[in-house]
């Protein structure tokens, strides 16, 4: 059957800056997103991956290269725009805290597949959802039963992913946490996929304490403390 593994970008500037990025051009890793990506890549170094696909975005191609580089007989990165963030329209490059005082933002807590980004390039959450399983449906019979590939995308478009993959209905997506440089991995058989693993980093200091959890837009820059 086929796997996939779902690996969020590490760690950027916008997530420690607590601005909700989008498809803001220039957003980089930033140091502690640079290990995470270094990590996952050698975590990712005992599976012989087929693929490696990116969102076009620079802090996801980043985090693909380090992948790339842990791999042997992987030269290039597919790229597919499918994968990318959410187009959160005029939501794009403000602040977190200021977009939490909103009034869309409690929606987006409790009913996100009624939501569309405000502006003329808005996203609705259902049509990011949509177009990210469909490039996953895609990928899969592009490259066969017996791929094994990583997929590396946003906190929102994993969430989404994993929740078509477990039957849940894009309203309880927030339920799910997926942080910076974490791995998830989905297994697609003939019949219903299988997920093996959700938001896998190996740190588990916020099960014991470490940091709190609270549902955001965009993902979230990880658990406060520990990572």
């Amino acid at each position: 059957m086929t796997v996939v593994f779902l690996v969020r970008h590490g760690r950027s500037s916008a997530n420690t800056s607590g601005v909700l990025a989008g498809w803001t051009p220039g957003v980089h890793l930033d140091d502690k997103g640079r290990e995470q990506a270094e990590h996952a890549g050698k975590v990712l170094s005992g599976v012989r991956l087929t693929q490696i696909i990116s969102s076009p975005l620079e802090r996801t191609m980043e985090t693909a290269e380090r992948i790339m580089d842990a791999q042997r007989g992987i030269s290039d990165i597919a790229v597919d725009a499918r994968l990318g963030e959410c187009h959160y329209g005029t939501w794009s490059g403000k602040k977190l805290a200021q977009l939490s005082k909103r009034p869309l933002w409690q929606t987006i807590q409790t009913h996100p597949s009624a939501v569309t980004f405000p502006g003329p390039d808005g996203e609705s959450l259902i049509e990011m959802q949509s177009r990210a399983v469909s490039a996953i449906r895609e990928w899969n019979t592009v490259l066969g039963k017996k791929a094994r590939y990583a997929i590396v995308s946003h906190g929102d478009v994993i969430k989404s992913i994993l929740a078509d993959a477990l039957g849940m209905h894009l309203d309880m997506f927030q339920r799910i946490v997926v942080d910076p440089g974490s791995i998830s991995v989905i297994h697609y058989p003939e019949g219903a996929p299988i997920v093996e693993r959700v938001n896998d980093s190996g740190n588990f200091d916020i099960i014991s304490g470490g940091g709190q959890r609270k549902p955001v837009v965009g993902g979230g820059s990880g658990a406060t403390k520990g990572r």
